[in-house]
Parts: structure tokens; C-alpha cells; sequence
């Protein structure tokens, strides 16, 4: 089955596993080898396995602010609330205190999550059943508004890495699918959010370089301007999407995740303008000392319009390609495509021929 673009449902699987590297973790194997029916289905049967590992080895917990009236001191005493409950004859404390606690936003996030999947027709029985279960053990922690879950607040540490996938599925379903709530009924869209594709395409293919080629350094690189004279305190900064580096060559790839790849004017076609200036400035500035050893590539993900960009420029030197990645294909085929760009630039041709 085949969601937004053209994109195999299963293949979101193995973007999100690159994108937050959890290739190694044996409780995700079995979903690889299961027909999904719909996005929803799939977001469904991943937390389920994934809450089921946090279940086992202990809900992620910390410190919790509290405010109570107590019989002794606790923490803090809060000097209003103690008077007036003197006023009132009650002999309490009003303390602040912090305690450890299962009930924060992290896993009040999950629940959230949770509860709207199995309200959620089209998913599965078997996965619905499965995240019921898990929910009778979220009984001690909150759900939330969704619309009012700060998500720039959740901030990722070494005890809490795991949650990193999980949280990002549910910032998917929350943000990305949910439209209205009519009747009391939770309804979704059709596809994913394009900006939350885009996201996450960006992070699977530097997901992707980082597991099978840390030899080329996979990473998001800032590039400095080169000026001549003046302040660059004003000029936008120049970060990368995907920096790879080696055998003395530099390429940079952004990813690009549109409903249409390309612009139209007058009925003639063309790249989109500001994407290829981006690219080109990209490698100009990095390539200050024109050794033309820096190339670009804008790497779009394939739609279903008839045309697609395949296309090779070399700017003074220095080379910049327009290509597609077909991402409704079997993931050993998306990830042949992958390697074909490092064949074609990080291998002399005595290697390929080899």
C-alpha cells in the first residue's frame, strides 16, 4: 500500500528507523515483515512495540514541581498558603517540593498519542488491542490537549533517548494528521503534513549516510560566506541539510520534499529557481579556494507528475545535479539509489570497475 507521493507505507518505517537510528532494536524486526493497510495502522503497531519496551525496563521519569498542604515540612514553605491555612484553623504546611515522577510530558505525550489511534477506525484490531493494554498502565499519568503540547520544550538526554523515535511519531500524528474535531469525532487528513515529511525525508537520508558511510562523515555543515570586506553579522546563515566528505571531495546534498517538484511558467517547466540558487551558492561559498572539488545536488523525492529532474550542470568547475529519489519502490531498490550517489562521487573508476 502506498500513502502521500507515491511513498510504500512500509518505507516510512525505514525512514523513520534511519532518521532516529533504531536499526539495532530487536523489538522493531517484526514490523519490517508486516502489510500495513494505511499510515495511521503503521504509527499504531511501532508505539505499540516501542511503549511495551519503555513499560518493561521502567516509564521515563523526573523531577515534577508540587505544591501541598502537608503535616510537616517538605521542600519549601510557601508562606502565604501556610498563613491562610492558619487562618482557616488548619494545621498544614504549604510546602513546594519536587518529586520523581512517571506523569510528565514526555509520556503524558505518548498517552495522548495513544488515545487517539484507537479511537482511529482504520487501525487495526490486533494493534488497537495491543495499545488498550499498554493505556490500563498509563492510568497515573495525564493526557493532554493536544494543541497544547509545547513541543519545543521537549528537550532529549541520555536517559531518555528512546523516547526519541516515539515522540517524534506522535509529533507526526498531532501535528501532522489531525484537522478538526467535529462531534466529539477526531478526524485526520489524507496525508502527512508536507512539512513533516520534508523533516523527516531530511533526517532518513542523513540517517541513512551516517549508518552505512560514517567513513564520508555524514553531517549538517554550517558554511561561512566568502566575502571580501564587511561584517557578515547580517547575512543569512548557510547550513546544509547533508554534508559528505572524502577522498579530497565535498558533496552537499539538500533534500527537497514538495508536492511538485518542479515550477511551472508559460507552460514551460523548470527547477525551482531559489532551490538551485541555494544549492550554487552553497558550493560557491565552500569552494572559496576553487579546487572545484565541491559539488551539489538537490535531491528531491520523486512525485507523481510526469516529469521528473535528472539533470547534471558543471558551474565553473564545479558540479551540480538535480536528481529524484523514488521512494515508492522496495527499500532495498531506495537504498541502491543511495549508494549510486556515492558510487558516482566518492568512487574513482578503477573502484567501480573493481
Amino acid at each position: 500500500m502506498t500513502c502521500d507521493k507515491g511513498i510504500l507505507i512500509k518505507n516510512i518505517y525505514y525512514m523513520l528507523s534511519y532518521a532516529f537510528q533504531v536499526l539495532k532494536e530487536s523489538n522493531y524486526e517484526g514490523i519490517a515483515t508486516e502489510e500495513f493497510e494505511n499510515i495511521y495502522d503503521l504509527f499504531a503497531a511501532i508505539l505499540g512495540r516501542g511503549v511495551a519496551r519503555q513499560l518493561k525496563q521502567g516509564l521515563y521519569r523526573e523531577y515534577i514541581e508540587k505544591e501541598e498542604d502537608l503535616s510537616t515540612k517538605r521542600g519549601k514553605i510557601i508562606v502565604a498558603g501556610t498563613i491562610r491555612n492558619k487562618i482557616q484553623k488548619k494545621q498544614r504546611l504549604s510546602c513546594e517540593y519536587d518529586e520523581l515522577s512517571e506523569n510528565n510530558i514526555y509520556n503524558q505525550t505518548l498517552k495522548t498519542t495513544m488515545l487517539v489511534l484507537v479511537r482511529y477506525p482504520d487501525v487495526k484490531r490486533k494493534h488497537v488491542s495491543v495499545l488498550k493494554k499498554e493505556l490500563l498502565l498509563f492510568s497515573a499519568i495525564d493526557s493532554m490537549n493536544p494543541k497544547e503540547i509545547r513541543w519545543d520544550s521537549i528537550r532529549f538526554q541520555k536517559n531518555n533517548q528512546e523516547y526519541r523515535m516515539l515522540l517524534g511519531i506522535c509529533n507526526m500524528v498531532l501535528e501532522g494528521l489531525i484537522l478538526t474535531t467535529d462531534s466529539g469525532d477526531t478526524r485526520m487528513a489524507t496525508f502527512l503534513d508536507e512539512q513533516e515529511m520534508c523533516h523527516l525525508y531530511e533526517k532518513f537520508i542523513l540517517g541513512y549516510y551516517k549508518y552505512h558511510h560514517p567513513e564520508l562523515v555524514p553531517n549538517p555543515d554550517r558554511i561561512d560566506w566568502d566575502i571580501d570586506e564587511g561584517r557578515d553579522g547580517f547575512l543569512p546563515t548557510m547550513q546544509t541539510d547533508i554534508t559528505l566528505k572524502g577522498h579530497g571531495r565535498t558533496l552537499i546534498i539538500d533534500a527537497k520534499y514538495y508536492g511538485q517538484v518542479m515550477q511551472s511558467r508559460f507552460e514551460v517547466q523548470t527547477i525551482h529557481s531559489a532551490n538551485l540558487y541555494q544549492i550554487y551558492t552553497y558550493v560557491k561559498n565552500l569552494d572559496s579556494d576553487r579546487t572545484r572539488k565541491v559539488s551539489g545536488m538537490l535531491l528531491y523525492a520523486k512525485t507523481q507528475e510526469q516529469v521528473q529532474p535528472n539533470s547534471h550542470y558543471v558551474f565553473d568547475g564545479n558540479s551540480i545535479s538535480v536528481k529524484s529519489l523514488d521512494l515508492n519502490l522496495p527499500f532495498t531498490e531506495i537504498a541502491d539509489q543511495l549508494e549510486k550517489i556515492v558510487e558516482d562521487y566518492f568512487m574513482d573508476r578503477e573502484e567501480k570497475i573493481g
